[in-house]
């Protein structure tokens, strides 16, 4: 609704011109008549010629005209990226003074509307009969997601100015997918002993032990000779080494908070951005180290809710982080308790703490009904004032009440805990 009452002004705006000239004629002609001088009827004439220059020029100079874009349909966070840009005269007549447009992201939105406004790529002086020009477009893909690029065109309105012509069509590139942008994490930010007897090569949180002895199998190259059994490989004359079942699982459960309250902050400075990059570096670090992980979360359909390891697991979980977005009506407490339903024990669980303040305590509570049942937390609370627009009136002794009321109620839950406020080095902070 909004978006086209600002599509009836701009064609209100674009009109204006025309009208005026018109009702200048109208009355130069209404003069000539009234007066029967040759020179009222001359500027009447000269009027007529300009409006209709102004108006006819302008469409022929776009005709036949077609522009074609081409770049990268994937992009990163941060990262710069260049499109190409070609227009091409299809016609025989020169075309003089023609504008190129687009609408590319993160360029020229209204902060209101929210509308992408049509991006001025450059003007064409010249361009000959079944001429061509080519130029280049660079610009920062500044926020993940999906977009629909264009769609590109020409416009024109020389001359005089009087009236703008638009021609839309162009071809090439029509999407891009821009993926969160992901940080080294060089080592997961759980304290504990090191263990080459479970899947990768990870940091057992506290407490959980090493692992119990489950049987015995063929010594294979590689095992550890500190695990042959010797009595066994006496008795049967082959080396015989003992197996383990770990007390604490490699695997790692991403638990999102997509409720839509609690997504606080602008672009790249919402709660939700810094959620999704921390679970996008947490999933590139498991998946190199050889880690089973999955993300749960609303939106996440098929395989890329599953565990999984290696590159292309990763590069599914980075496809569904891309687009996904705040919305949510549940809680988040029920979503923790939905992913916990399918975790092991001893699994590492990562939470987002970012709702309201009226909800954490019921988050807390399930919390700690997780970590009952064997689960490891690594527990993120976003400081919800630093992201809040205005947080700067927010007192600094308040701000700081209510993080300590937060990491009050969580003195009982074991486990690691982090807070990030906005404009945190997160890298930094998962290396501390």
């Amino acid at each position: 609704m909004k978006a086209g009452k600002f599509a009836q002004l701009g064609n209100v705006r674009r009109l204006v011109k025309p009208m005026v000239l018109a009702g200048l004629i109208l009355v130069a002609y209404l003069a000539a008549i009234n007066r029967a001088q040759p020179l009222v009827w001359a500027v009447a004439a000269l009027l007529s010629a300009t409006l209709v220059t102004g108006v006819v020029w302008p469409r022929w100079l776009v005709q036949r005209l077609a522009v074609i874009r081409t770049g990268p349909q994937r992009a990163a966070e941060g990262e710069r990226i260049t499109f190409r840009v070609e227009i091409r005269n299809q016609g025989r007549g020169p075309r003089f003074m023609v504008e190129v447009i687009d609408r590319l992201p993160f360029v020229d939105v209204d902060q209101v509307s929210g509308i992408r406004s049509d991006q001025s790529l450059g003007v064409i002086a010249y361009l000959p009969g079944r001429g061509r020009r080519t130029f280049d477009v660079t610009l920062v893909a500044e926020k993940r997601g999906f977009y629909t690029l264009g769609p590109a065109g020409v416009r024109s309105g020389f001359p005089l100015g009087i009236v703008e012509s638009t021609r839309r069509g162009g071809s090439g590139t029509r999407t891009l997918t821009v993926y969160p942008e992901v940080f080294p994490v060089a080592s997961f930010p759980l304290q504990g002993v090191q263990s080459q007897m479970h899947r990768g090569d990870c940091l057992l949180p506290k407490g959980s032990g090493t692992a119990e002895f489950s049987g015995l199998r063929e010594y294979l190259r590689g095992d550890n000779p500190r695990h042959i059994h010797w009595p066994t490989t006496a008795r049967l004359n082959e080396l015989m080494v003992k197996e383990f079942e770990p007390l604490a699982s490699a695997r790692i459960t991403i638990a999102l908070d997509l409720a839509a309250d609690s997504n606080v902050g602008r672009g790249r400075h919402a709660t939700l951005e810094y959620a999704i990059r921390i679970a996008a570096s947490i999933a590139n670090h498991a998946c190199a180290k050889g880690l089973p992980v999955r993300i749960h979360g609303l939106a996440f359909p098929g395989s890329a809710a599953e565990y999984g390891t290696g590159q292309g697991h990763f590069h599914r979980l980075l496809d569904e982080l891309a687009v996904i977005d705040a919305g949510a009506t549940s809680h988040y407490a029920t979503e923790v308790e939905q992913a916990a339903s399918g975790c092991e024990e001893g699994e590492t669980v990562v939470v987002f703490l970012s709702e309201p303040k009226d909800r954490i305590n019921a988050t807390v509570d399930t919390l700690r009904q997780l970590q009952e049942s064997g689960a490891n937390l690594l527990i993120v609370h976003f400081d919800r004032p630093s992201f809040i627009d205005g947080a700067r009136g927010i007192p600094k002794e308040r701000r700081k009440v209510d993080a300590d009321d937060i990491q009050g109620a969580l003195l009982d839950i074991a486990g690691c805990y982090l807070s990030v406020s906005m404009g945190d080095d997160l890298s930094r902070l998962f290396d501390s």
